[in-house]
């Protein structure tokens, strides 16, 4: 039985460890990942103060703002466009044009503009443009199937794929128009799931932050790049792409991706906001425009195109809400991150190899068995004051370690670990807990073999205000022993004596605290017991006369029982004495009996020895006789002289005891 209560206490608490550790790894570490980016992580970029730029400035932004859609009043005709695109292939020159924009209609109403606005991407070959995967079927399948073929043999990697590394995620794309296919060269995924950066489906639904990167994406059978990755192979020349486990390597540089259900995700390092609340230089579309057209009057610009010479430009639009053209998603750093910034956060760390290292799994469950495990023993071992001071210890130091490993790139679970820490320590005291009680518990069973239970009880009630001293009070005290033991005794083996004993003991103490007293003491043969204290009882000389007769009672069945297993008989003497004693701790600071002393117990001592004098079983004090007289049939013993009282008095054999009324 105790095996399968450790056994179920150990199924509860393991199944209380597993469920808190996936509530707080599900919904609280990707907050206290955001936290920690935002206040930790993006701390360490530097900060150029010639330039006034956070990190390097190779990667820009071009935005299609609030300034540019006040001048030219949206939604506008497509070759507006033109005048953006124009200015970087005529005269900035950058090292690639990324347009983070998806294009899946013409419109109809001005082919004209289309046609200008598809001629003006003719002419940059450097250009990235965005495609769009998505999760739901074809409406069309057999046109779907075409398309996909059309789609995949034009912009498909050439990589070499080791790994039969994703499930399908992506099953169509939002296609695009025929004469914009025709002409674009070079594509990349501009999708943005949300989740945390193991890629933990369970809480997409309910944390809409965006943390990480798709580099490369499984769709159709074939892998595409994202925008990012699509960047670097414009700007490296399109180096050799090879794909091998959960390692993405592009020429010289690699990739270290988690693999998930249906992606390969890999954390976005995200970097310190400007005021704007964009983390890279940015300049509004319409002072571009401007500058375009000021260059085509030969008036001066606004904004030199030298600027952008060998640089990589993200063209993007994000502007308040209502237009259409609002792309703000919740990141770690911002609830309103322009998707055109997270785009270029992307690049920024692929063209700089600028990643995050991620702690594997494993190991972060690894760190939390370990502190566990320290946090368990510490408690089992120590003091309440020391064990939690070196819990709280412990969870600052991690704390600290995980602040310092994010400072430095690495990503650790911040609050998963002190959790299952401070979980530990209250299920280690829980576990103590349970575990002293059985332990007092036993002490006290042992224990409540050597004195009564109720003294016991008392003991317990004052444990904290244990010491020596006691009151007066008035009691009933009953003396019992065996006639003629050490004679008997002689004549019998110690096991025998013992067996014999234990017997009579175990048949006599049930009687005693029937009539609520307790046994104080045995004393050899014979057995001392009190009542009145501690249980008050206002009957107690009758209660304790009623007992002592029904002791004597027991004894014959006893005389009965061992004669037929033959062993010898034995008679016993009875004395019982009502009056004032001192009741309580009875010893030195170190050793102390509760116990009851004075003349009263000596009175009863007597009279018990006064049996064999008299040749009676059981005889009484006048007090005792007074208080019970009327259950009780008794022969009068007048004007005994007691050792030790000046005067003679009157004492009573007991025989016989009428029914006791409550």
């Amino acid at each position: 039985m105790k095996k399968i209560k450790y056994i179920l206490f150990s199924l509860i608490v393991l199944l209380a460890l597993i469920f808190v550790y996936f509530i707080t790894y599900t919904f609280v570490e990707p907050k206290a990942y955001d936290f920690m980016t935002k206040n930790v992580l993006t701390q360490r970029l530097p900060f150029d103060n010639k330039k006034n730029i956070y990190g390097s400035d190779d990667i820009v932004l071009v935005v299609i703002d609030a300034n540019t859609i006040e001048k030219y009043r949206w939604p506008w005709k497509r070759d507006i466009n033109c005048k953006i695109f124009n200015f970087f292939s005529e005269y900035a020159k950058p090292k690639v044009v990324v347009h983070d924009s998806v294009l899946v209609t013409l419109d109809k109403e001005n082919p004209e503009s289309d046609y200008k606005f598809f001629q003006s991407l003719s002419k940059i070959d450097n250009l990235v443009e965005g495609f769009m995967p998505r999760i739901t079927e074809w409406e069309n399948v057999d046109s779907g199937k075409v398309y996909d073929n059309m789609f995949t043999n034009k912009y498909a990697l050439n990589v070499a794929n080791n790994s039969n590394f994703i499930s399908k995620l992506y099953s169509s794309v939002m296609p695009f128009p025929k004469p914009y296919f025709d002409i674009i060269k070079h594509v990349g995924s501009v999708a943005l799931i949300p989740g945390f950066i193991d890629g933990n489906l369970s809480n997409y639904a309910l944390d809409e932050v965006f943390r990480t990167h798709e580099y490369i994406i499984n769709y159709n059978k074939a892998l595409f790049p994202s925008l990012a990755m699509a960047t670097y192979l414009q700007a490296h020349n399109n180096p050799k792409v090879t794909l091998e486990n959960n390692k993405l390597r592009i020429g010289n540089l690699e990739i270290n991706m988690n693999q998930t259900t249906f992606q390969m995700i890999s954390p976005l390092k995200f970097y310190k906001m400007y005021d704007n609340g964009y983390s890279h230089i940015k300049y509004s579309a319409v002072d571009i425009m401007d500058s375009y057209d000021n260059i085509r009057q030969g008036k001066k610009t606004v904004i030199d195109p030298q600027k952008f010479k060998e640089k990589i430009v993200v063209i993007g639009a994000n502007v308040p809400a209502g237009t259409g053209l609002n792309d703000n998603k919740n990141s770690p750093v911002s609830v309103n991150h322009p998707g055109v910034d997270m785009q270029a956060t992307a690049i920024d760390n692929i063209m700089h190899n600028d990643f995050l290292k991620v702690i594997p799994k494993w190991f972060n469950i690894f760190i939390i068995l370990l502190g566990m495990a320290f946090v368990y023993c510490t408690i089992r071992t120590h003091e309440l004051f020391k064990a939690i001071s070196y819990t709280i210890l412990v969870i600052v130091l991690y704390l600290f370690i995980a602040a310092t490993c994010f400072y430095y790139n690495v990503v650790i679970n911040v609050i998963t670990p002190p959790v299952m820490f401070v979980v530990t320590m209250i299920i280690a005291y829980v576990h103590r807990y349970l575990i002293e009680s059985r332990n007092k518990e036993k002490v006290k069973n042992a224990m409540g073999k050597y004195m009564s239970e109720d003294v016991m009880k008392s003991v317990m009630k004052n444990i904290d205000n244990l010491g020596l001293g006691g009151k007066k009070s008035t009691v009933t005290v009953v003396f019992s022993d065996i006639r003629g033991f050490t004679s008997l005794s002689e004549k019998m083996s110690a096991s025998q004596v013992s067996e014999l004993l234990n017997e009579y003991f175990s048949e006599m103490e049930p009687i005693v605290t029937k009539y609520n007293g307790i046994i104080n003491k045995f004393i050899g043969d014979a057995i001392m017991a009190v009542f009145g204290e501690p249980i008050q009882d206002e009957k107690h000389p009758l209660k304790a006369v009623k007992c002592g007769f029904e002791m004597l009672q027991k004894v014959k069945e006893l005389d009965e029982k061992w004669e037929k297993e033959g062993k010898p008989k034995v008679e016993i003497g009875i004395g019982v004495n009502t009056g004032e004693v001192f009741v309580g701790n009875i010893g030195s600071v170190n050793r102390m009996e509760y116990t009851v002393i004075g003349d009263t117990v000596n009175l009863a001592s007597r009279l018990e020895s006064y049996n064999k004098m008299y040749k009676t079983h059981m005889l009484i004090s006048s007090s005792t006789y007074e208080a019970s007289k009327e259950i009780i049939e008794v022969n009068r013993i007048s004007d005994v002289e007691i050792r030790g009282k000046s005067e003679k008095i009157d004492i009573y054999e007991v025989v016989g005891v009428g029914s006791l009324a409550e």
